[in-house]
């Protein structure tokens, strides 16, 4: 049997045509399928168990907002139930609240340091690479696809937990501007989430390994986590008043907690910083305590009203972050394939 073969014509573009976008996202799905389903089946059963003990949580906390005043004091029945949420429904809650916060780089770390290394582990890339889809049209789709599921699911999953947590704030004098309050809600949780996910795909292309790239996952996302710790504080949403203007900030009904002081310092008779001893016993005195006079007290905080101008800030430079580590993964991948 003999097979003919006819040569190109001249001026005849050999080159196969780019696979449309709609048909890298059908091959990102076929690739990607097991991530794309285990992750949202993990965060729904998650989900369903913190609507089940979310729903006793707030019925408990009701509880205590409607208990009766026994001529003006707390009554023996109010008490026992303070108490009993405080030694139920309190460590489960915190416990839930410190688990979260490890939940983007899990969720991150394991779809996305994968998602490359594992092709360039096992050598099969040498053969999905050549398929006629273009490298990087390749690595893009999979890093859109994967990177807008995990950021809305776990968007959605924030909002399930705010909503779990909110009797917390209230009862055990926590805000939302605390620490593990505000990672773990509004914007930023989908936005360190999709940070992590783009650390790791990013590590696992430069790593080529899948285990090594998860551990060095962990370690880049710690970094930059306790890195938004330390710059938070640094935000432009701070303003600066006198010790009798802030206290007028305090908790009320809809917004439970503190303002977040960052800062306090004294000044006397005309302005000048007033001396060390002068200033520790002021600031070190009860809350709202008078100043004497020719001094003031002055206090750098932020309002508790500034939660969301703190969420986008965050967020955005959070999502910098991960368009620029994607942008490296794609960078690496035409490397690669060169």
């Amino acid at each position: 049997m003999s097979v003919l073969t006819m040569p190109a014509q001249p001026g005849q573009d050999t080159t196969p045509s780019p696979v449309p976008w709609r048909g890298m996202a059908w091959v990102t799905w076929r690739q990607q399928r097991a991530t794309l389903i285990a992750v949202p089946a993990v965060l729904a059963a998650v989900a369903v168990l913190l609507v089940i003990f979310g729903l006793k949580v707030h019925h408990d906390y009701a509880g205590l907002v409607n208990c009766p005043l026994d001529q003006g004091q707390q009554s023996s029945a109010c008490a026992k139930m303070f108490s009993n949420f405080n030694s139920t429904d309190w460590p489960l809650g915190n416990t839930c609240g410190i688990l979260l916060q490890f939940a983007p780089v899990l969720i991150g770390a394991f779809a996305g340091a994968p998602l490359l290394a594992r092709e360039l582990e096992t050598g099969t890339y040498r053969f999905a690479w050549t398929q006629g889809l273009v490298r990087e049209r390749q690595a893009i789709a999979k890093l859109a696809l994967l990177g807008v599921t995990l950021a809305v699911l776990a968007g959605g999953f924030g909002v399930l937990f705010s909503w779990f947590f909110q009797p917390f704030l209230y009862v055990e004098n926590l805000n939302r501007l605390t620490e593990t309050v505000f990672d773990a809600g509004g914007i930023v949780f989908p936005a360190f989430t999709l940070v992590s996910f783009a650390i790791g795909a990013f590590l696992g292309m430069l790593l080529r390994r899948v285990v090594p790239a998860l551990a060095a996952t962990l370690g880049v996302y710690l970094t930059i986590r306790l890195a938004a710790w330390g710059v938070r504080k640094y935000y432009p949403v701070a303003v600066v008043t006198s010790n009798s203007k802030i206290f007028s900030n305090f908790s009320t009904p809809s917004v439970p907690g503190y303002p977040w002081i960052l800062s306090s310092w004294v000044t006397g008779p005309g302005g000048k910083p007033a001396s060390q001893p002068v200033a520790s016993q002021i600031l070190n005195g009860p809350p709202g305590a008078s100043v004497p006079p020719g001094y003031t007290e002055w206090n750098r905080w932020i309002p508790l009203s500034h939660y969301w101008p703190m969420q986008f800030i965050e967020a955005g430079w959070l999502l910098v972050l991960a368009v620029a580590l994607m942008a490296g993964t794609v960078w690496l991948v035409r490397g690669r394939a060169a």
